[in-house]
């Protein structure tokens, strides 16, 4: 198993650079409604994407999967299409994977759900207290193909001063069980290049190793292309970035088969005992 690597941009040049490298996804952010008032006064990553962003990353990558997310679910008013206008926008566009962010209630990704209608995958983001608490009810949903952990707004939502305070307390433990219960796929968080972020990225991937994720976004900081210009930096800093990823999950691989041998050894002995 190797984490599917995903890169927010909507620059052409920087998704094939990113696909080049051995990024999957390349991550177009449509999300802007609600998201200021949320996070206002934090460094975070505020995009606004367009459905021609979408279009123009389809276009621009070779086998990279194309993911959108989309803003929360909302009606139509003078500012924006409605959550089915835009599903079905980005859908044309060339998305593979919708994203739908700030659930508060199953309704909302029952109709998600409803809108994509198996066109392109489906990843409900459970990034607030209330889609934590309907956790379950999302999961016995039908049409659900992966679930993201944003533990950015999530920490927000719990009043945490470290959004990997989640990692540490089980929560991210707990709602990853129950995704591997219903056989969903699943990632949490980001990751920065290896030594760079508050807590290390190595500690964080070795995480996603022990719990069983399937997906990584690159945080800003892996790269941050608003800083740097040029492009010969940016296309060394994810080559160098991604294949220092990888040579530690071929380590993190080689650990969980030994423990995944140990448990199957275990099994085989325990029935040749009650069978003897």
């Amino acid at each position: 198993m190797s984490l599917k690597l995903m890169y927010i941009t909507n620059r052409p040049d920087i998704a094939q650079i990113a696909e080049s490298s051995g990024v999957d996804r390349i991550f177009v952010d449509m999300e802007y409604i609600g998201k200021s008032d949320r996070q206002g006064g934090l460094d975070s990553v505020q995009n606004h994407h367009t459905v021609a962003d979408v279009r123009a990353m389809k276009q621009a990558v070779e086998s990279a999967e194309v993911l959108v997310r989309v803003n929360p679910i909302h009606e139509a008013s003078d500012s924006y299409s409605s959550s089915q206008q835009e599903i079905d926008d980005v859908i044309r566009a060339g998305a593979d994977i919708v994203m739908l962010p700030f659930i508060t209630d199953v309704s909302q990704v029952r109709d998600f759900l409803r809108y994509v209608g198996g066109r392109a995958k489906t990843m409900p983001l459970i990034e607030t207290p209330q889609s934590v608490e309907a956790i379950d009810e999302i999961l016995a949903l039908d049409g659900i193909d992966e679930i993201y952990i944003g533990l950015n707004d999530l920490s927000l939502g719990y009043h945490k001063k470290f959004m990997f305070e989640l990692l540490a307390d089980g929560t991210v433990e707990q709602l990853c069980l129950k995704c591997k219960l219903r056989h969903i796929p699943y990632g949490f968080g980001g990751i920065a290049s290896l030594g760079k972020g508050m807590l290390p990225s190595e500690y964080v991937i070795r995480e996603h190793y022990r719990l069983g994720s399937s997906c990584a976004i690159l945080s800003r900081s892996f790269c941050n292309v608003d800083k740097v210009q040029h492009i010969g930096v940016i296309s060394s800093t994810f080559i160098d970035g991604v294949k220092a990823i990888r040579t530690l999950e071929q380590e993190c691989e080689s650990k969980i088969s030994y423990f995944r041998t140990n448990e199957r050894a275990v099994a085989e002995r325990v029935q040749l005992i009650c069978e003897g």
